[in-house]
């Protein structure tokens, strides 16, 4: 009897301690000052809730956040959870490197309040929830009110000519410019936007997979982009601004516009009043539409991981209503669960723009061709790069567009040819 009960106990205390002594890994690549202390925060809850387990979280920052992440994985050093980017999601995703997280879904109780596009983007790939998104970044105007008007523009520009127009009028000014251009890392969105606006068109593909990037439309955009930064009209610097810039640069009053999703909301409604500021939709093109980008992020487990199970249930810690809720109002993304849209904090003015956006049917919103695995290195490399170059006059416009069609049409038809 005295066995039995020794051995009841031992066995009671072990299921009490499954986790014990564990410690997972999480990467964030979007990093922020903010968004780091919001996850330790979460995380926390999380190994409150899970005695004996440590989360070691690593920060890795997104303007070398690919290099860095992909020198980890090829050194072997691979976490259990990671912040995956949408532009990384087919790359990781179809070389077999991130686990499925189906068998997950089907039990956990929060899953019906996952947004139906949740579901459809994290299944993005080969239909299978690869990743869990958090939250939608829905590109919108920024504007200084301030300073349109000490430039004496009477309302935010609906247009591509009255943008031009309204950044030619505040760059006037000594000291100002008009746009705060994303010239560095993550600049791609910009450059898709008023070139899709400019064509009248969000398809980068024709249905032989040959990219629309040179074309005539598409090319125009290209150059506008181009003459803008030529002309004056963006900050000369901003041609290496990143995200922290060109915030930093609309907040300061540096620049009057800024093309952002609501993530950027945070920094700048801690340092501008609200009445100093707002937010309306992207520029029309000629054929009165516009194409706001919509991106998206989330988390993924590594099939790497040693403690799966565990690994889930801190996903799920992350994308349960509390965890989700508290990251996103800290990240500024749209929160992935249906549940979110009865909080307060969503209903507040500051989201008016991008809910008018979302409703205005002359703007579609625009996804990336993130389910192509060379697009994650086309976006973090080499658009980068040969952006800069036509940027700063040492390739033309068209040869820029040439160069992007040219990897573009490989990536699609290399895509097509499998399916």
């Amino acid at each position: 009897m005295k066995r039995l009960i020794t051995a009841t106990l031992f066995t009671a205390m072990m299921a009490g301690t499954a986790f014990a002594d564990t410690t997972l890994k999480l990467v964030e690549v979007i990093t922020s000052p903010e968004r780091t202390e919001t996850l330790k925060t979460i995380v926390s809850k999380f190994e409150q809730e899970n005695p004996g387990t440590k989360v070691e979280i690593v920060s890795l920052p997104w303007s070398d956040a690919f290099q860095k992440f992909a020198t980890m994985v090829s050194a072997g050093d691979v976490p259990d959870v990671m912040e995956m980017p949408d532009t990384w999601l087919s790359l990781y995703a179809n070389n077999g490197m991130l686990e499925s997280l189906e068998p997950y879904l089907k039990n956990w109780e929060s899953t019906a309040d996952l947004s139906d596009r949740t579901l459809e983007l994290g299944r993005s790939v080969k239909n299978t929830a690869y990743m869990l998104p958090y939250g939608f970044y829905l590109r919108a105007m920024f504007y200084n009110k301030k300073l349109l008007e000490q430039a004496g523009v009477s309302a935010p520009p609906k247009t591509m000519d009255e943008f031009l127009d309204a950044s030619k009028k505040v760059s006037a000014i000594p000291g100002k410019s008009g746009y705060c251009l994303r010239g560095g890392p993550g600049g791609l969105n910009g450059w898709v936007m008023f070139s899709a606006a400019m064509a009248g068109s969000n398809e980068f593909f024709k249905q032989d997979g040959t990219s629309t990037f040179d074309s005539e439309g598409w090319t125009k955009g290209i150059k506008w982009v181009v003459d803008l930064y030529k002309n004056g009209y963006a900050p000369k610097d901003s041609v290496n601004w990143g995200f922290n810039e060109i915030v930093a640069g609309f907040y300061s009053g540096t620049c009057a516009f800024l093309d952002q999703d609501p993530d950027a909301l945070i920094a700048i409604a801690e340092r501008m009043k609200a009445e100093d500021f707002g937010i309306v939709g992207m520029p029309k093109g000629p054929s009165g539409k516009a194409f706001p980008t919509i991106g998206y992020a989330g988390w993924s487990m590594m099939a790497s991981s040693q403690n799966k199970d565990l690994s889930w249930k801190l996903i799920s810690t992350l994308e349960g209503k509390e965890g989700n809720i508290a990251w996103n109002k800290r990240t500024g993304a749209l929160p992935a669960l249906k549940s979110a849209a009865n909080d307060p904090f969503y209903a507040s003015p500051q989201f008016k723009g991008w809910f008018d956006e979302l409703a205005d049917k002359d703007a579609v919103p625009t996804t990336m061709p993130t389910y192509l695995e060379e697009f994650a290195y086309f976006k973090d490399s080499l658009v980068i790069k040969t952006s800069q170059e036509a940027l700063l006059g040492d390739i033309s416009p068209e040869d820029l567009a040439k160069q992007w069609a040219d990897y573009m049409t490989k990536a699609q038809q290399k895509y097509l040819s499998k399916k």
